[in-house]
């Protein structure tokens, strides 16, 4: 391979490659690939080929030039897809069929915005680039498909069918794909813009192919694209991801839960699980404070978000994991941790992690769920493995070598709802209609400071440092 481009030298790009019945383009495209100066892996899936590209792919994996993966038989491009993904380990991933009707020396500018970290998803449209002149109702049939995405998701894509399609690997993260067919496209598609992330589109080359030079997707292939935008949108939806965009709906409960731990922080504040920063930016003010996620996605979502200065940082941290020196050497005297410690498997660790990081006497604000008994579907839902007692959490907090300060129950108004949908009706989302309602009757909870709350949804305990 040439010797890399700098702006590239330091990430790897996978390479997915679906092949069917390619004899004619298989080496050549392999070679074009190979020739791109990045570093890169290159994962071929031959998806039941019988004219001959299986016997080149074999010589194509002894000769070590790309893993190659043979299906027992043909079940379409989807599919191959899902079982190339599922081997990827570089940075970023690319798309790339194996026809010669895309230029992989386009790479360059199909990754750049995502190694700038301005972008998650980068489309080649084949529309706003160079594109040879090619079948009428086939550029009809795109224009229509993209006119129902885009007014389906409310967005601006002009090429929804391209193969070019560029992903940091975390895009992947909870997605489940399910189309074996040509149906692959919008249902990533659609997966994609419901759960917001940062898509551009950049020019590419086209040199679309005729039926008689080997084009393989039909007018069929249309309707299957419209059933899994409206299955994607109306039945198909992504409980994990809707159950988070319905909890972002309460602003109002934000302000008020950052407002209860404000007068426990001190000048340097360390937040965990910070996510895309709806407790950050009540935070900010006179102190320092370091804004956290394990999730390199929401870093860069808070660096979008938010301006680091002398006054915030942003760092990639996941509490499961022993502190970088970094944190244990920058005197953090507080650490704020709001609905973090149930989505650690071992939560006991994660406090341990916490008190390694704070200075001597610094204290740790947690908030977590309350009451074991109120476990059900939708703390299933959201990633949590547990919800928290009160006596038995206190003494999980001691044992890891804390002295507890404060501790109180919080929003009874929620409980009362959580009890209702998740333990009495079962349901696996909070219904929109209440979450907007719990939202615009949230200043009732202010009412809290004055009543002393004897049971609520969460549990705001607020712990010490204490000796070794």
């Amino acid at each position: 391979m040439p010797e890399p481009i700098d702006k590239f030298r330091d990430i790897t790009l996978s390479v997915v490659m679906p092949v069917y019945n390619e004899i004619a383009t298989i080496e050549e495209i392999l070679r074009r690939v190979r020739a791109v100066p990045i570093p890169k892996e290159i994962i071929v899936v031959d998806d039941g080929s019988t004219d001959g590209t299986r016997d080149i792919l074999r010589g194509v994996a002894a000769r070590d030039e790309a893993r190659v993966i043979f299906m027992r038989e043909n079940r379409g491009k989807g599919a191959a897809l899902r079982a190339g993904l599922e081997r990827v380990t570089g940075d970023i991933i690319i798309i790339q069929d194996a026809d010669l009707e895309y230029y992989p020396d386009e790479y360059p500018q199909m990754i750049d915005l995502i190694v700038e970290g301005k972008a998650d998803v980068v489309y080649g449209s084949r529309f706003l680039g160079r594109h040879r002149a090619y079948l009428f109702w086939h550029y009809m049939g795109n224009l229509f498909i993209n006119f129902v995405a885009n007014l389906l998701y409310n967005t601006t894509l002009t090429d929804l069918e391209t193969c070019y399609k560029a992903f940091r690997r975390e895009v992947l993260d909870g997605i489940r794909l399910c189309s074996n067919s040509f149906g692959f496209e919008p249902e990533f598609t659609a997966r994609v813009f419901q759960r917001d992330l940062r898509v551009y589109e950049v020019p590419i080359s086209y040199a679309g192919r005729s039926y008689e030079e080997g084009k393989k997707i039909t007018w069929r292939d249309g309707f299957v694209a419209l059933y899994w935008l409206l299955w994607c949108k109306f039945f198909g939806f992504d409980i994990n991801r809707e159950m988070l965009a319905r909890m972002g709906m309460v602003s109002h409960y934000s302000r008020w839960i950052s407002g209860r731990v404000l007068p426990f922080l001190g000048e340097k504040v360390l937040e965990i699980g910070s996510s895309v920063g709806n407790i950050t930016r009540h935070l900010l003010g006179p102190r320092q404070v370091i804004a956290s996620d394990k999730s390199s996605k929401m870093v860069d979502t808070l660096r979008m978000h938010f301006v680091e200065g002398e006054k915030l940082r942003i760092v990639q941290y996941d509490v499961a994991g022993p502190p970088p020196e970094t944190l244990r050497d920058a005197d953090i005297d507080t650490i704020v941790a709001i609905n973090v410690l149930e989505h650690v498997e071992n939560d006991n660790a994660a406090l341990r992690n916490m008190r390694g990081i704070l200075r001597p006497g610094g204290r740790a604000v947690l908030v977590v769920p309350a009451f074991a008994t109120f476990y059900c579907r939708l703390d299933k839902n959201l990633g949590h493995y547990r919800r928290y007692n009160k006596l038995s959490f206190l003494r999980n907090v001691r044992a890891a070598g804390y002295t507890v300060r404060y501790c109180k129950y919080l929003n009874m108004l929620g409980a009362l709802g959580w009890l209702v949908n998740g333990k009495i009706l079962g349901r696996r989302m909070m219904p929109k209609q209440q979450m907007r309602l719990f939202n615009k009757l949230a200043w009732m909870l202010k009412l809290e400071r004055h009543i002393g709350p004897p049971f609520g949804l969460s549990l705001l305990v607020v712990a010490e440092k204490g000796e070794p």
